[in-house]
């Protein structure tokens, strides 16, 4: 045995090591395996590296359209080598952080693959052999994997995941992504900028699938600016990848070209079924079933992040650690309500949501008013040439409680924070101060139009 612990936690993504901290943080003795590197799939091969793409790619944009700033600038290009080694040094930096913040509260780290052999005993496995810890209480953070279509399997080459599109070594002439939800949407922000061409295919009838039908159409109507074409209500039945190109076979027969095929339609929980069958784990198809104090069947286990598939965003886990750490150290927690965990994509131009969505509340059969407030009539956004999109907040008209809020344009995943605190909040948003001149007044102008209070928006007239 080499060793016994209060906590043991199985993965070091952003779900993982902060389940870990906090245990530590009660005084817990805890451990924590990771089969690779620490911070899981958003450190390396998901949000962060994808933003640092992203970023350039904006900055790359931002300079192109500097005449209408009033600037001169001259010919800019991108250089891909040196935006993948930006990239890669900034995960670098995040991944040592990560595992100094992880040793800097005394949490010991195994590098291994972490199987739950039996109740209360882990099994790690490496390079070096194999090495057994005990457990009092068992946090399962073992994230997910893209999801794979047996028609077009990945090849890693000419049909590629999210991962192997973060690090391609050269720009492609030319890219097909099945998939127009997140990932599929932000990549090709990305490669599309640098100068490929990109066709988005999406099965449903838009973009961004999960938002509602005005924000699909958007951001399709502004990707087609960047030469992004995209054909939604259409289905791929195959891929064909001989001669090193691929021809993507459409339902309708259009056959469609391309040097790489980036297949974006999703992940797909995990666990290993040794864990699985050792501890008895009921599931939910490939997820692990948890109650709402992140609780598996199985005393004593706790699971959270992307193996429960709840919501697969980094910060939605890190909320289920907090709740699975407090219980792991006897407190009694529970989870808050999902819909209030914010929705981000980093697109050109952005789009961030919370709560439900206009779509969500006709299904529920609430009758809602919707307040709608745009970019281009506010004074910061105009004068950053950013007047693209608008804000869109949805009052239930029974109770005046705020159901969600949708938004579209610049900077909306830094301002989607302060509508999840106003739908917290009791005070009245006539008095609540925003600063002036900024893009955010643009969300009060919309709660206060879906009130019918806007000072800057027109009355209805019915």
């Amino acid at each position: 045995m080499a060793g016994s612990f209060d906590v043991v936690v199985i993965g070091g993504g952003p779900g993982g090591y902060a389940a870990a901290i906090r245990c530590a943080q009660k005084k817990a003795s805890v451990a924590l395996v990771e089969k690779g590197d620490m911070g899981g799939t958003c450190l390396n091969s998901g949000c962060i590296p994808s933003k640092a793409l992203l970023g350039s790619a904006h900055f790359l944009t931002l300079a192109r359209h500097a005449n209408l700033m009033g600037l001169e600038i001259g010919g800019v290009k991108p250089n891909w080598a040196k935006m993948q080694s930006r990239k890669d040094a900034i995960v670098m930096g995040f991944r040592k952080g990560v595992t100094g913040l992880v040793q800097s509260n005394k949490i010991k780290l195994f590098e291994g693959t972490g199987v739950v052999a039996a109740p209360g005993k882990v099994r790690v496995e490496s390079q070096s052999g194999a090495l057994e810890i005990a457990a009092k209480s068992i946090v399962l953070a073992t994230g997910s994997v893209p999801i794979e279509i047996p028609a077009f399997a990945f090849d890693r080459r000419t049909i590629i995941s999210s991962a192997e599109a973060l690090s391609l070594a050269a720009i492609p002439e030319s890219m097909v992504i099945i998939g127009g939800g997140v990932i599929g949407c932000e990549m090709a922000c990305i490669y599309a900028t640098v100068g490929c061409k990109v066709t988005i295919i999406e099965a449903l009838d838009s973009l961004l699938p999960n938002e509602d039908a005005w924000v699909g159409k958007l951001i399709a109507k502004e990707l087609k600016k960047l030469g992004i074409q995209s054909m939604v209500g259409q289905k791929v039945t195959a891929v064909d990848v001989a001669g090193g190109r691929a021809k993507v076979l459409l339902e309708s027969a259009t056959v469609l070209e391309a040097e790489k095929v980036l297949v974006a339609v999703g992940r797909r929980a995990v666990c290993d079924k040794e864990t699985v069958d050792a501890l008895g784990l009921e599931m939910n198809g490939p997820a692990i079933a948890v109650n709402e104090k992140m609780e598996t069947n199985a005393p004593g286990v706790y699971a959270i992040g992307d193996c429960v598939g709840t919501t697969y965003l980094a910060h939605g886990a890190f909320m289920e650690a907090e709740i699975a750490a407090a219980n792991a150290c006897g407190e009694d927690e529970k989870m808050g309500e999902y819909n209030l965990v914010p929705r981000a994509v980093y697109t050109f131009p952005e789009v961030a949501s919370v709560g439900a969505s206009e779509k969500k509340c006709a299904e529920m059969g609430i009758e809602t008013c919707v307040g709608i407030a745009n970019f281009r009539s506010n004074g910061r956004s105009v004068a950053h040439n950013e007047g693209i999109g608008e804000v869109r907040v949805i009052r239930n008209t029974a109770d005046d409680k705020i159901m969600g809020v949708t938004m579209v344009g610049a900077t909306v995943t830094e301002m989607i924070a302060a509508a999840r605190a106003l739908i917290g909040s009791t005070e009245k948003i006539t008095d609540v101060s925003f600063a002036h001149p900024t893009v955010s007044e643009v969300l009060k102008e919309a709660w206060e139009d879906a009130f019918g209070i806007s000072l800057h928006i027109p009355p209805r007239h019915s």
